[in-house]
Formats: structure tokens, sequence, C-alpha cells
């Protein structure tokens, strides 16, 4: 076909290219010649001679979508209890129709329409067209406007409160299908695809803000009656289950954008709510060390804003306790061994319950450093000195000796490793070491040292752990 400007009938070219196009909407088999036929006429029309059909094709397509749409609207009304069954049937027929249909007109979107659309910055800025007429669309997004205009505004009504039934309906666990349920809720996001911007305002106005109401609702009800019901480990047991469904629900029927807002009212009806309550139980869990419930707590505070600070303070403050009960009745020769080892188990203990149960949190772990640096530091009365340093430095001293028999230089290595994390917890740190550099002189000066590369390598660990002034003077011994 010749690509030059002629004269063009448009009654007999439109009709021809009406067939095409309600083939097109309704998916019906449009062969490749028909098809590449009604692209010639499209072009024709734009470039016909003396004046282009453009605005006129426009109009008349228009016209077609809105009369298709309100004949769609028709059946979707008479449909009563499969409303929402019909409106997805359509919705997905039309909306692939219209990405085809669009296709179809590209010619005419693309040198027609597109220069005559405003801008983003043009809308933003208050340009508006000075002839009056109204804002034209490219095909596929008049097809989708159409869509919304005459099919989703006049049924907004029924469709939120269908929608909100059928949800209320797999909450209560009942059969519903998902397939039409994610394809409706998806459609008010989708007929806005061709915004440039809050392409989900109307699935916001028209079913979010709704459905978030009534998830508020249900679980407020339903944290009632499980509270009535259950004890607090079984409530909490309960309650991640329904967090869970929810969070699949979610994903199974709403938009993304949905997901932390629907589990946000979730976690504040069922939680936060509750706090009072889920805080008065959390120090007996603690005391005993329930793991599974601290588990279940940990979970479901770590959301809510200042959800943990109970639990880290009782974990903070049980873990001292064990720590100061565990190191008070020590005694005997061996005095210094005991303590350190205390106070490694404590720590060994404790880490893993953080890592295990309580989900790595650092919160947990600065809590662990908090309550051992109290252990360490601990002074039996104000005015006697902290025994820590001494009986640290005696520690190291053993290992270091020729007298530590049956121990090879790794275990040694390893003890001496491990002793750096008490090392960490002292605050009287020049104390530690005074009494270091002189039981380190006595072994130097009676040739007690088990070697001095054992003695080199445990000044570089302080070094690493305090600093290289800390070390200066014990380098200078050695």
């Amino acid at each position: 076909m010749s690509l030059k400007p002629r004269v063009v009938n448009f009654e007999q070219t439109w009709d021809r290219l009406l067939e095409t196009v309600k083939g097109v909407i309704q998916l019906g088999n449009v062969k490749r010649k028909i098809w590449n036929d009604r692209f010639s006429d499209v072009y024709a029309l734009c470039v016909a001679f003396p004046e282009p059909h453009s605005n006129r094709l426009y109009e008349e397509t228009k016209i077609f979508l809105e009369e298709h749409v309100q004949t769609l609207y028709k059946d979707v009304v008479q449909a009563a209890d499969g409303l929402l069954t019909i409106y997805h049937r359509h919705w997905q027929e039309y909306s692939r129709g219209a990405s085809y249909l669009d296709q179809l007109y590209s010619y005419l979107n693309q040198q027609f329409i597109k220069r005559q659309k405003m801008s983003e910055a043009d809308r933003t800025f208050g340009y508006s067209l000075d002839t009056g007429e109204e804002q034209l669309m490219d095909i596929g997004e008049l097809a989708l406007d159409t869509w919304k205009r005459l099919m989703i505004k006049p049924l907004k009504k029924n469709l939120h409160e269908l929608l909100l039934r059928e949800i209320h309906r797999d909450r209560c666990g009942e059969d519903t299908n998902q397939a039409v349920l994610h394809g409706v809720i998806n459609s008010l996001v989708d007929v806005e695809r061709y915004r440039q911007k809050d392409q989900v305002q109307l699935y916001q106005e028209l079913f979010e803000s709704k459905l978030l109401t009534e998830t508020g609702e249900y679980y407020r009800k339903e944290s009632a009656n499980l509270l009535q019901n259950y004890n607090c480990s079984q409530y909490m047991e309960k309650v991640l289950q329904r967090l869970q469904e929810e969070n699949f629900r979610s994903r199974k029927f709403l938009h993304p954008s949905s997901y932390n807002k629907v589990m946000h009212e979730c976690q504040m009806r069922m939680v936060a709510d509750h706090m009072v309550f889920l805080h008065g139980e959390c120090k007996n869990m603690v005391r005993n060390e329930v793991l599974a419930d601290l588990s279940r707590m940990y979970k479901l505070l770590k959301p809510v804003v200042n959800g943990l600070h109970i639990m880290v303070n009782e974990l903070q403050e049980h873990i001292k306790q064990t720590g100061l009960q565990a190191v008070s009745s020590l005694q005997g020769e061996n005095i210094h061994a005991l303590f350190v080892d205390a106070i490694l188990a404590l720590h060994s203990k404790y880490t893993k319950m953080i890592c295990e149960t309580l989900g790595k949190d650092k919160v947990f772990s600065m809590a662990l450093d908090k309550a051992c640096a109290a252990i360490v530091n601990h002074r039996p009365h104000p005015r006697q000195p902290c025994k820590s340093p001494e009986l640290l430095a005696k520690y190291c001293d053993t290992l270091l000796k020729k007298s530590a028999k049956g121990v090879s230089e790794s275990e040694i290595d390893d003890k001496l490793q491990q002793s750096i994390l008490v090392f960490r917890y002292i605050d009287d740190k020049d104390v530690f070491q005074r009494f270091y550099a002189r039981m380190l002189a006595k072994r130097l000066i009676h040739g007690l040292s088990t070697s001095m590369d054992t003695e080199e390598s445990m000044i570089n660990k302080l070094k690493q752990a305090f600093g290289y002034e800390f070390t200066n003077k014990l380098h200078r011994m050695c």
C-alpha cells in the first residue's frame, strides 16, 4: 500500500475497521492479513487528504468502547451472586483486548494523540489547552478509563462489599475463588496503569481503606476471644498463626502495596493493643527461661514500636542476677579459674539463647554485655575493691606458668583468647595491668613462663583488645 496521503471514505473505512475492533476487544480470532489491513486503515485515516480523520476516528472509537462497556455492565449487574465471577471474566477479556487495540491504533497514538497530550509538568503547573477540549488519551488508556468510569465506579459499592465478604469467608476457613478475588482486586490497580503516578489511588479509596478498617475490627474481636479462652503461651501461638495466615492471604488476594499495611493492622490489634498483658507475662518467661515462649514473644513484640524494651530489661536483669548468684558462692584456692569459667559459661549460654531464640537481635546482645559488665565489676561492699582484675590476672598467670600440666599450647592459647572476653568487661583495666605486670615479672625473673612466644601472644591479645599504650610497659618487660 502506498504511504502517500489520499482521499479516504471515512464511513466505509470505519465500517471495516469497526468489525476488527469488535473482534480485538472480545479476543476474537483476527487473521494476520486482516490485522495488517486494518493497521493500514488506521494509518490511511490519520493521513487522509485533504483533511485527516484522526479526531473523528478517536471519537468513534470512544463511542464504541463506551457502548461496549455499558453492555458488559448490564450483564454484570444481572449476575447477582455471581457478580464478581462475571466481572472478572469480562475484565480479563476486556483488559487484554484493550492492550491489543492500543497496538492497532499505534499510529494514531504516536502521531495524533501524543502531540496533543499535556505533559505531566503541564498538568502540575496548571497549563491548560487553549481549545478547551478534553485531554486526549492513548487508545489503550481510553479503553481502561472507559472501564473505570462506566464499570467500576457504578459498581463500587457492590464490589467492595462483595470483596470484603469473600475475604471474611476466607478468614473463617470457607472456600473462596482465589483467581477471581485476586483478579477483581488487582483490576482496581491495573485499570490505572497508564497513570504516571498515584496508580493505586483508586484501589486505596475504593477498597484498601475499607479493607483495613474491616481487618482491624475483625482482629480486635478475634484477639478478645483468644484472650478469653487461652493462656498467654497459647495466645501467642494462636496470634502467630493468625499473622502467618493473614500474610499468606494478603499475597493471595491483594496488591503488594497493601501487604505491610494489613500486617501492621493485625499487629496493632492483636499485639500492640495488649502490650500491658504481654509485658506482664514476660518476667516469668524470662526467669523460667521458657525458650519457646520467649521466641514467640520476641516475634510478636519485635515489629511493634517500643515493644521489646521490657523484654530486654527483664533479660538483662535476669542474666545479671543469675551471674551474681553463680560467682558469689565461689571459694577455694582455684577461685580465679572458677570465676572466669563461670563468666564464660554464662556468656556462652545466653549468647546461644539470643542466637537461637531471639533472632540474634543486637538489643539483646547489648543487654548481655551490660549484664556481664555488671557481674564482672560487682563489689559486694561499696568500700571493698572489685576482685575481678586480680582474679583474671591470676587466671592468666596460672595458664602462662610451666606448672600448667596436662594442657597443650593450643589449649592454653584458646583459654587465653577466651579470657580476653572477661578482660573487655573489666572497668578497672589499670588495676588488672598492675597485677598482670607484677605476675609477669615473677615469671620472667624465676624462669616460670611456659614460653616467651606464649607471653608475647598474650600481650598482643591485650593490645588488640585495649590498644598499644596499655601494653607498652608489658612489651618492654619481655
